[in-house]
Formats: C-alpha cells, structure tokens, sequence
C-alpha cells in the first residue's frame, strides 16, 4: 500500500517531528526562518522543506516583510486534531474518575468502624 502523501492534511503533515517543533516554535508569534533555525539548531534548507509542507496544509502562513518571510501558525487550522482528540481525553477522564472513585472506596474500607 502506498504511504498518503505528508502533505495531505494536518495529521500526516504533524506526524514529523521536526515539524511539531516547528510549530510549538511559532506559537508564540510569527518568526522568520532564521529565528527557527537558531531556536531549533536544524539547518535552514531543512526548516525551509519542513516549512513548505506545514504551508501547504495551512498550518503556518507567510508573509513578507522587506526581505525578510515571517511565517505565523494558524492554531485554527489544528481544530480537526483537537476535535479528534478529544474523544480520547474523555476516556482517559472517565477512566480515571474510575480510579478515584475505586480508590475512595478502598480507603473507605480500610477505615476503622
């Protein structure tokens, strides 16, 4: 079977590592590759390549300032991540709630009549 393209939607295209560190970059505000490339000591053809996959889902766009790119994350373009995931925080809560209550109810026990 043939591997989806990385730049097919949000999750194949944040499935890289490098990438994920690109965005927890941006998100504190827009920055021009060279800023990437010192915050994350990669090289800047690699920020540049991994930067053009992010743009082309739509998770960071780009602007130009003079000479400079200033590239921002578009946190919205996530919600689709978010929402996903979602689902597996409630089970993980309702699990956990679980635990507690299942824990109580043991120290509960253990407690002298």
């Amino acid at each position: 079977m043939a591997r989806a393209s990385t730049t097919s939607d949000v999750f194949n295209a944040i499935a890289e590592a490098h990438r994920r560190e690109i965005l927890d970059a941006l998100i504190t505000g827009e920055k021009p590759v060279g800023a990437i490339v010192n915050d994350l000591s990669m090289s800047q053809p690699q920020v540049s390549k991994h930067l053009k996959v992010l743009s082309e889902v739509g998770l960071v766009t780009c602007r130009a300032e003079g000479r400079l790119r200033l590239y921002r994350l578009e946190s919205e373009r996530l919600r689709p991540l978010h929402d996903w995931l979602a689902k597996y925080e409630r089970a993980w809560n309702d699990r956990l709630d679980r635990i507690d209550d299942y824990l109580q109810e043991l120290q509960q026990q253990g407690e002298p009549q």
